[in-house]
């Protein structure tokens, strides 16, 4: 009998690196967001500073301080894990496919939380911006998908903000994307951009990084009733991401299931920093 303590170091530190790198394949918002690592404790704290203003300066005369104001925003993170028990371990009936399965499955499972978690903080943050499901990029319309003048409106958004223009995010679903190849009131130039983000060669437009998700059963991009899905935009520095475990992997042979008990663990949390950042897009579904 195969048990936690006899079983080949090489053999768990092989399956780890399947569980991470299956981790980092469906977690496809890290990176995102302002992100702090190694946080000690149940609560974290990002700085929000505020806006000054140049003055003349002239000489005799005191310095006029800006008077920025200063502030912060609290995030809490909470314990996640992804448990499955398994015999695969046993040494003498190793098969490296359903070894393999099993790191997919404990994998996926913590990445797609990890998305999720952020999903959940931007979702609940009253967004600076929302562009209306009646936006299109020519014409008038009661209600639209994804389209070119969509993405246009919350460019414009985060631009009047003076939010930078680098390290910008959108996160659409996998119907938004199949809606916007379908924009036909899009110029060619536009199409061409958009042919190849579809086709995966780019993901980049406007200068949105796009990270396109499926339905997943943690949440995803959430649709109401009225077949309208909320997508966003926002700026890396708008969303904090605090990370007090990342994720890992146990395994640990548990005698009364004569089996080991796979185990991936992640202690995360999200929090909107500046919804000045941040843009609701609402795209009606067909």
């Amino acid at each position: 009998m195969t048990t936690r303590a006899n079983l080949s170091a090489a053999f768990v530190q092989l399956f780890e690196q399947e569980v991470h790198q299956a981790y980092q394949s469906s977690a496809v918002l890290t990176g995102a967001a302002r992100t702090r690592t190694g946080v000690e404790g149940r609560t974290v704290n990002f700085p929000k500073v505020g806006k000054g203003q140049a003055s003349v300066r002239t000489p005799g005369t005191d310095v006029i301080p800006l008077n920025s104001t200063f502030s912060s925003v609290s995030c809490t993170l909470t314990d996640f894990a992804a448990s499955e028990y398994s015999d695969i371990f046993n040494q003498a009936k190793i098969n490296f496919d359903e070894r393999n399965e099993l790191a997919q499955v404990v994998g996926n499972a913590i990445g797609r939380r990890q998305d999720q978690i952020l999903l959940d903080a931007i979702a609940a943050a009253s967004a600076g911006t929302t562009v209306a499901n009646t936006v299109v990029t020519s014409g008038s319309a009661s209600a639209s998908d994804l389209n070119v003048g969509k993405i246009i409106a919350a460019k414009k958004a985060l631009d009047t903000k003076n939010v930078p223009p680098d390290n910008r995010h959108i996160i659409i679903h996998a119907n938004n994307l199949a809606a916007l190849l379908g924009d036909e009131r899009a110029i060619s130039a536009d199409f061409q951009t958009i042919q190849a983000l579809v086709s995966g060669q780019i993901n980049t437009m406007m200068g949105f990084t796009f990270h396109v998700l499926g339905d997943r059963d943690e949440g995803g991009l959430a649709i109401d009733g009225s077949n309208d899905r909320t997508c966003f935009a926002f700026h890396q520095s708008a969303m904090g991401v605090a990370v007090g475990l990342p994720a890992s992997t146990e395994i640990n042979y548990i005698a009364e299931k004569t089996s080991f008990l796979v185990t991936a663990k992640l202690s995360m949390g999200a929090v909107a920093i500046d919804t000045d950042g941040i843009v609701d897009i609402t795209c009606r579904e067909s």
